[in-house]
């Protein structure tokens, strides 16, 4: 085998590989050989079929098969062993001229890599990066209480409609005449939420009802641009909504009022453990803890999307083989046309620019991930899931075991792992540059995220 490469402008290269027959015989002739020993043919033992006839059935594919798998390894092995930094998969080259197989070698082979652009970036204390420290302040405090108290709630029993309660009742389906309609729609255990009907004079309607009273109302028109609402109603399919315009009656059988949990003790136990927390200030002392963990993660992606808008300034506008690059999207994305890697191909080389500066600080930093870093960082992920839910006493077990289920998805395995080195590149990095830090609410700092 002779391989070369040439790359005249530094990002694209076109790989030369000659193929000589010693370079794939003795693996065509291993895998005839096991095609001999598995192969059926009347009139034969097993394993006992004449080669010649294994060659005349097998040995134009096989022979095929062994040079495509030969000049796979070995186009990989060159430009690992020759440090290329190779974006995407190569490709055949235009200029590949068709090889006849069944004539005899040398086979030549020509490939278009694409070649990452060269550059350096590397971060130290004369880099000032800005770090968002998010307060937990009085106001987000009261948010989590009342959130952790609502979900603890309940429904009970009240006498007299007030806004946000929710009701139960029978409802009757009228017609023109403002009868009950003949084969209508009768629903025995209706449920309606006033507070969410949008048309004000529908809404009226229930203002101060009390249990037995019956209202008539149109829902149609008391959710005109909510076809589901109405359907959910009725007990009907979505479909069907056009074919019912008319009023109908709704008797209140129930009137439910949603009431937020005391906060007190078992709301306490309930949210942190039993007997952890024994009042309202190591209550929310304990709510403070929490959330600075959590908003330190949220400061920390400000961080690190800084650390990328930073560096990708200091390095400036690369040169990458568009032409060749946009063959090899098309090639990867083989259910898409040119119009999708058209629209998507700018946004695919900012993201790839990103990473080619990402590899160079991780390397500068010494970063490893190994499984308990991905099993960290999926844990993490399952503590923030929770919290989500105001979950926050899961126990470790369960934690462990949501993480491990995670880890069997590998649809996720590449998101951990990258979010895995964005953990420990971000800590590192905290270390390397001059922190600029800036106190900031919540509120403020979503409205900041929101604007990017």
């Amino acid at each position: 085998m002779k391989i070369s490469f040439e790359n005249p402008d530094q990002v694209n290269g076109l790989l030369t590989m000659i193929v000589e027959e010693p370079d794939y015989k003795t693996d065509v002739e291993k895998t005839l050989k096991d095609y001999r020993k598995r192969a059926k043919e009347p009139g034969f033992r097993p394993g006992m079929i004449p080669m010649g006839l294994i060659k005349r059935q097998f040995g134009a594919s096989v022979k095929a098969d062994s040079i495509n798998k030969f000049v796979g390894n070995q186009i990989y092995k060159y430009v690992k062993d020759n440090k290329i930094q190779m974006l995407g998969e190569p490709l055949p080259s235009d200029k590949q001229q068709p090889q006849d197989l069944s004539k005899e070698p040398p086979y030549t082979f020509l490939f278009d890599i694409a070649v990452a652009p060269e550059f350096k970036v590397a971060l130290s204390g004369r880099d000032k990066i800005e770090y968002y420290n998010i307060t937990v302040d009085d106001k987000l405090l009261d948010q989590q209480v009342e959130m952790f108290a609502s979900r603890s709630g309940k429904y009970e029993q009240a006498k007299e409609y007030t806004d946000g309660d929710m009701l139960k009742g029978h409802l009757v389906e009228l017609d023109e005449k403002g009868n009950a309609k003949e084969d209508g729609i009768s629903v025995d255990e209706a449920v309606i939420m006033p507070k969410y009907i949008k048309v004000d004079d529908q809404k009226k309607l229930f203002d101060n009802v009390k249990l037995g009273d019956v209202i008539t109302f149109n829902p149609r028109k008391a959710y005109p641009d909510n076809d589901t609402e109405v359907s959910s109603l009725l007990k009907i399919d979505r479909k069907d909504v056009k074919d019912h315009v008319n009023d109908v009656t709704f008797q209140v059988s129930e009137i439910q009022r949603f009431v937020k949990h005391p906060v007190d003790q078992e709301l306490f136990d309930s949210v942190f453990g039993k007997g952890t927390v024994k009042n309202e200030k190591e209550f929310r002392d304990k709510i403070t803890v929490g959330l600075k963990a959590q908003l330190a993660t949220d400061s920390d992606y400000k961080f690190i999307q800084d650390v990328r808008a930073h560096c990708e300034k200091k390095v400036g506008k690369l040169t990458y083989p568009d032409s060749l690059l946009k063959r090899i999207m098309l090639a990867t994305n083989k259910d898409k046309d040119q119009a999708f890697v058209d629209k998507n191909y700018d946004q695919s080389i900012k993201q790839l620019t990103w990473q080619l500066i990402k590899n160079q600080l991780v390397e500068a930093n010494g970063i490893k991930i190994d499984d308990n870093d991905v099993k960290d960082t999926a844990k993490e992920a399952a503590r923030a899931q929770f919290a989500q839910y105001g979950m926050d006493n899961v126990p470790e077990e369960y934690i462990d075991n949501y993480a491990e289920e995670m880890l069997k998805k590998n649809q996720n395995n590449d998101a951990l792992v990258d979010r895995a080195v964005d953990r420990k590149l971000t800590e590192a990095l905290k270390k390397v540059v001059k922190l600029d830090p800036k106190e900031i609410t919540l509120d403020d700092f979503n409205k900041m995220m929101s604007e990017k």
